[in-house]
């Protein structure tokens, strides 16, 4: 059987959402309750960088606030109020707003959604091998290991 050609194009909002809510360890894992991936990125065979439609729901964040070593990651907000929660502080984002973390920087980020409606937003990352992740708020590191992640605790003992 061949392998099928990836589309040219789709309707973003008819993907269906990533069947695993994190990749992150227990007791992490459990927090990204109310986050909804739509990998978009993947469905096109593209290798150098990932896509995805995420959807908030009323008190659900992003992602644990993280800083990556060598993935630079982009956001652009499509529907509600995120909060930007960063090193310099919190900030609300309104739809068409974007921000970028460049890797290397050690600034941690992450978006909360901390209003009554939902938030839409794109994320975009690339997939620099070997690349490690600092959680600054919580006792977690990540290292990209041949396409997956691996966690640890901060003194390197697994979970």
């Amino acid at each position: 059987m061949l392998n099928p050609q990836p589309p040219v194009v789709i309707l973003a909002a008819n993907v269906p959402a990533r069947t695993k809510p994190s990749v992150y360890p227990e007791p992490f894992a459990s927090r990204m309750a109310g986050r909804e991936k739509r990998v978009l990125g993947d469905l096109f065979g593209l290798a150098n960088f990932g896509v995805n439609l995420t959807r908030l729901a009323p008190g659900a964040s992003s992602a644990l606030r993280h800083a990556h070593a060598k993935q630079d990651e982009f956001i652009y907000i499509l529907e509600g109020c995120p909060t930007l929660h960063t090193d310099e502080g919190r900030r609300h984002l309104t739809p068409g707003m974007c921000a970028g973390f460049k890797a290397g920087t050690g600034n941690g980020h992450r978006l909360i959604n901390e209003t009554g409606g939902v938030v839409v937003y794109l994320e975009v990352g690339d997939r620099s091998a070997g690349d490690e992740v600092d959680y600054p708020d919580d006792d977690l590191k990540g290292t990209l290991v041949d396409g997956q992640w691996q966690f640890c605790h901060k003194d390197d003992t697994p979970y």
